[in-house]
């Protein structure tokens, strides 16, 4: 197993092009429209406990993110289809990306070796990135916590709790 490079403020954002829980084809350089940031976050799988918490919270927030200048993208190897429930399920605003080949996840360092309950595992390691509307990654944030992620980044960011 490799590790796999992991990405640094000032590095350039990986392009991506991915499907969403709409079915739409949605692109790192159409989210970055205008001045918008944009928050690219990478998650294990839709509908489990962890995941849930973290897309709800992500939800919660869409609002005042949005209104600070920021987008929201979480992506995972989910079908559309499978975000699509997901979505509906737990009432979820962000936009949800399928990346079935973990590309993206690679091109991020989202994906490789991670301690799972004390084995070394092969898998999507959650992370979250910020976007600066130049393409630049401004914050790169790996193996995040699923429960006060959002809380902790908005402080990083400089947005009021």
């Amino acid at each position: 197993m490799s590790d796999q490079a992991r990405l640094s403020p000032g590095d350039t954002a990986p392009a991506f092009d991915l499907t969403s829980d709409t079915g739409e084809q949605v692109s790192l350089a159409s989210l970055l429209s205008g001045d918008r940031k944009v928050i690219v976050y990478f998650y294990p799988a839709a509908m489990t406990p962890g995941c849930t918490k973290q897309a709800c919270d992500f939800t919660d927030s869409l609002d005042s993110l949005q209104a600070a200048g920021y987008t929201v993208v979480g992506v995972s190897k989910d079908a559309p289809a499978k975000l699509a429930k997901f979505r509906d399920r737990d009432g979820l605003t962000i936009t949800l990306l399928s990346d079935p080949d973990l590309a993206v996840h690679k091109a991020y360092g989202a994906f490789g070796e991670k301690k799972l309950y004390g084995k070394i595992v092969e898998g999507v390691i959650r992370s979250t990135f910020v976007v600066g509307a130049d393409g630049a990654i401004e914050l790169a944030q790996y193996n995040v916590k699923a429960t006060g992620h959002v809380a902790k980044l908005r402080r990083d960011l400089g947005l009021s709790a």
